[in-house]
């Protein structure tokens, strides 16, 4: 089967080929990823030089349930990031006809098209209940829109007495708040909940990411994916910041003022912010093309949508001086940065 390949963020040679004369270095804010990461302490030279102990996975798993709010740490599936347990799942569960919450993550509906099911791709929660898979990104990206926890829940129950399967995935969750995570659902026979480890700690090269899900799904998972999965680099690194609730809450009180500071500044330029999370903002823009190419010349990354011509997606600046760089490459006013 042919399908059609995905654009996604952080392709900073293709950006090198078409902005050759373009400022170095280049200011990557096509990604969702958190511009300041969590800071790793040395890691001990045998995780690089032994092969990962099955311990040592039960442990980052039983620190990643209590993280994510999940009673039971065998409902936590460790994996090497979550774009391959979107690729999973459809495998391990083959079914007919999906239903997609979109626009969304477009690697979702790939996968399943891939495995063979017939995949819509709808705006309207109500026709989740008409497939046997139903796929969603809460918070959305990329455009944060959010589901209520207890809508997902009925959900989870409704497709579950037919059967079928529910896949939530959480990837910018972690830094919105406990109450939006269906996670404490757990165990649930139809749900799956995915989490990213990437995004949130700034660690996107560590590759690491979680299901969670029933025991018996989790098993399965594990199974699929092998001895060995995840590297002994990316179990230390989760053990070392999974369980630092300190820095995750520090984190999140910074990103409010960022965000903020961001928005005003998209504003001040006549863009519309459309909405997002706390790493990332959805703007419109009548010439989004046109805005992409001049800050591309101007040596700054951001997101655009194929499928959405006006839409650009910013993510959120480390600091005051990446903020100022994007405001004069925009044209905008001057702003107070957190």
């Amino acid at each position: 089967m042919t399908t059609k390949s995905i654009r996604h963020g952080g392709h900073i040679t293709e950006s090198h080929r078409r902005f050759p004369d373009a400022p170095r270095p280049w200011l990557d804010l096509s990604t969702g990823i958190n511009a300041i990461p969590y800071p790793l302490p040395a890691l001990p030279p045998t995780c690089f030089t032994r092969l990962p102990e099955p311990d040592d996975v039960a442990r980052l798993e039983t620190v990643a349930a209590d993280a994510y709010g999940v009673s039971d740490p065998r409902c936590v599936a460790a994996a090497p990031g979550t774009q391959i347990l979107i690729d999973l799942l459809p495998r391990l569960w083959p079914l007919r006809k999906v239903a997609v919450l979109g626009p969304t993550y477009a690697e979702h509906a790939h996968a399943w098209t891939k495995a063979g099911s017939r995949v819509t791709t709808t705006a309207e929660f109500g026709v989740l209940d008409q497939a046997d898979a139903a796929v969603l990104c809460n918070p959305n990206n990329p455009d944060g829109r959010r589901i209520p926890t207890a809508a997902l829940s009925s959900l989870a129950d409704r497709i579950a007495a037919r059967g079928g399967l529910l896949v939530v995935d959480e990837a910018f969750a972690d830094l919105e708040g406990q109450d939006i995570s269906v996670a404490a659902s757990l165990p649930h026979p139809a749900l799956v909940v995915l989490r990213s480890f990437g995004k949130t700690y700034g660690l996107a090269g560590v590759r690491l990411g979680f299901a969670l899900a029933s025991p018996a799904r989790a098993d399965a998972i594990r199974a699929a994916l092998g001895p060995w999965a995840v590297s002994g680099p990316a179990l230390a690194a989760g053990l070392a910041a999974l369980p630092d609730r300190a820095w995750r809450i520090a984190a999140e009180s910074r990103l409010n003022a960022d965000v903020a500071a961001l928005d005003t500044v998209l504003m001040q330029a006549g863009l519309v912010v459309r909405g997002g999370t706390k790493l990332f903002r959805l703007a419109h823009c009548d010439d989004a093309s046109g805005l992409c190419d001049r800050l591309g010349r101007a040596g700054i990354m951001v997101r655009r949508f194929d499928d959405h011509p006006q839409w650009l997606r910013f993510g959120v600046p480390a600091n005051a001086g990446d903020l100022a760089r994007l405001r004069n490459a925009l044209g905008a006013g001057a702003i107070k940065y957190s």
